[in-house]
């Protein structure tokens, strides 16, 4: 028995990974700023986490051509926002909206921390029999 393995610790799992993700490629647009010619990244991830979150059917292969239907989940995905240039340097990194996303992904971040945290608390009064 994995007490870990619940669709719950899934989805914050992957909310976790993604967060990380998101604030990785955010200090990296903030770190490049004024770097000439630097293209802004985002990271994508709530198809990933509504992929979790949905994927609750069980299915069972009849035959040994159908498709697996818990393989090749993507996973979090880094794009290169090409399309806008901010500064006359081609630089495209807006510092106001890097600090917005900085603080939206924190609270994020955050959120899933406690509601894991919450998990744990319950798991460890199951373990001490309610006390």
């Amino acid at each position: 028995m994995n007490l870990f393995s619940n669709s719950t610790f899934n989805v914050l799992e992957r909310g976790l990974d993604g967060s990380k993700m998101r604030q990785h490629a955010i200090s990296q647009n903030v770190a490049n700023a004024g770097t000439p010619n630097y293209q802004a990244k985002t990271v994508s991830f709530k198809h990933t986490l509504n992929e979790v979150i949905g994927n609750q059917l069980q299915a069972t292969k009849t035959n040994s051509k159908h498709v697996d239907f818990s393989s090749n989940r993507p996973g979090p995905a880094v794009q290169v926002n090409q399309n806008t240039t901010y500064n006359h340097n081609g630089n495209n990194v807006d510092i106001d909206l890097e600090m917005a996303e900085l603080a939206k992904n924190q609270i994020y971040y955050n959120a899933l921390i406690d509601r894991m945290n919450g998990r744990f608390q319950s798991l460890q009064t199951v373990i001490r029999g309610g006390n």
